[in-house]
C-alpha cells in the first residue's frame, strides 16, 4: 500500500468528494491562489476553478456565515480555518446557527457543512495560537467533532464528514500535516463515532485522540519494554464518543489513563473519566488518571512548552500509578 502525507490524504478526500458531488466546494483564507496555508488544497484551484475553491478575506465571521447559508440552500461547503483559534471570530455562526438550525427550524433545514483546520499547539506560536477547542465544540448539541490521528483515518473520516447531513467540526494539527501513513487508493469511508484500538494490551487502557496518539503509542512502546502491555484506544471522534469501546477495554484491563492536550477543567478526559466510573466502576482496580496540559496558557518559550504539554514521561508515570508500581 502507498504511503502519503496527512495533508495529501485530506486533499484526496476533498477532491474525490468534489468530483463526486458538484455541490461540494472549499472556501477559506489562502485556499486557492496560495494552494492552502499548509498546502492541503494544493492544485485544487487548477482542477475545480475559482467558483469551487474560493479565497476569502480575513473575515471568519463573514465566510463562515456564507457557508452556513449555502448549506441551508443545498450546497455542501468545506470551510477552512487557518487555525481553530481564529474560529472564535465565527463561533456565533457555528454554535448559534449551524449547530441549532435543524432543531430551530423543526427539521426543515439541514446544515451539511464541514468546518476544518488546525487545532492545538504547533510549537512556538504563543498562547493565542495554541488553544484546544475540541471540548468547546463537543459541548454543543447539533455538532459532530472529528479529530483524526493519522492519514488513513483523516481521509476516511473527512469523506464521511463531507457526506454527513449535520455540521461537522474537523480538527487537524499543524504538526501532523507532514506525517506519512499508508492510505489505500481504492475509495473508503470511516464511520463517525467509532473508536479504533491502535494497540492491543491486557494490563492498562490508554485512551487518546488526535496528535496525542503519538504520545500514547510511544508510551505504550516504552512500557512494553518493562513488561506492561497497554491497550491504546484512538477515539477518532469526540462527539459522538464511542463510550462502548472504552468501557469494554477497561473491563479487560481494569485500569485506565486518558491523555489529552487540552487543559484539565471540563475536558474530554473529564467526560471519559466520569463515564468509566459510572459504567465500569466494578471493573476498575484503580482510579482513572488524566494526563492533560497544565492549567495555564501555553507559553512561547520552548522550555515552558515542554513543561506544559502531555508527554511520554508523564503518561508512563500515570500508567505506573494506576498499576501501583
Amino acid at each position: 500500500m502507498r504511503s502519503i502525507q496527512f495533508r495529501e490524504a485530506l486533499r484526496e478526500a476533498m477532491s474525490e468528494e468534489m468530483r463526486r458531488d458538484k455541490n461540494v466546494f472549499l472556501m477559506g483564507e489562502e485556499v486557492a491562489e496560495y494552494n492552502g496555508a499548509y498546502k492541503v488544497s494544493q492544485g485544487m484551484l487548477d482542477e475545480f476553478g475559482p467558483d469551487r475553491v474560493i479565497d476569502t478575506p480575513i473575515a471568519e465571521l463573514g465566510f463562515a456565515g456564507l457557508g452556513v447559508g449555502a448549506a441551508m440552500n443545498g450546497l455542501r461547503p468545506i470551510i477552512e480555518f487557518m487555525t481553530f483559534n481564529f474560529s472564535l471570530v465565527a463561533i456565533d455562526q457555528i454554535v448559534n446557527s449551524a449547530a441549532k438550525m435543524l432543531a430551530m427550524s423543526g427539521g426543515a433545514y439541514n446544515v451539511p457543512i464541514v468546518f476544518r483546520g488546525a487545532t492545538g499547539n504547533a510549537g512556538q506560536l504563543g498562547a493565542t495560537h495554541s488553544s484546544n477547542f475540541e471540548n468547546w465544540f463537543a459541548n454543543t448539541p447539533g455538532l459532530k467533532v472529528v479529530v483524526p490521528s493519522n492519514p488513513y483515518d483523516a481521509k476516511g473520516l473527512l469523506k464521511a464528514s463531507i457526506r454527513d447531513n449535520d455540521p461537522v467540526i474537523f480538527m487537524e494539527s499543524e504538526l501532523m500535516y507532514g506525517d506519512k501513513g499508508e492510505v489505500p487508493e481504492a475509495e473508503y469511508l470511516l464511520p463517525i463515532g467509532v473508536a479504533d484500538i491502535k494497540r492491543k494490551g491486557k494490563d492498562v487502557t490508554i485512551i487518546s485522540f488526535g496528535k496525542m496518539m503519538k504520545v500514547a503509542l510511544e508510551a505504550a512502546e516504552e512500557l512494553a519494554k518493562e513488561g506492561i502491555e497497554a491497550e491504546v484506544i484512538d477515539l477518532r471522534t469526540v462527539r459522538p464518543i464511542d463510550y462502548g469501546a472504552c468501557v469494554e477495554s477497561v473491563k479487560k484491563t481494569n485500569r485506565c489513563v486518558v491523555v489529552e492536550e487540552a487543559n484539565p477543567l471540563a475536558a474530554i478526559s473529564s467526560e471519559i473519566t466520569y463515564h468509566l466510573q459510572r459504567n465500569a466502576f466494578d471493573y476498575l482496580d484503580a482510579p482513572v488518571i488524566r494526563v492533560n496540559s497544565m492549567d495555564v496558557p501555553l507559553s512561547y518559550a520552548p522550555t515552558y512548552i515542554e513543561a506544559t504539554l502531555p508527554n511520554v514521561k508523564r503518561t508512563i508515570a500515570a500508567v505506573k500509578q494506576v498499576m501501583y508500581k
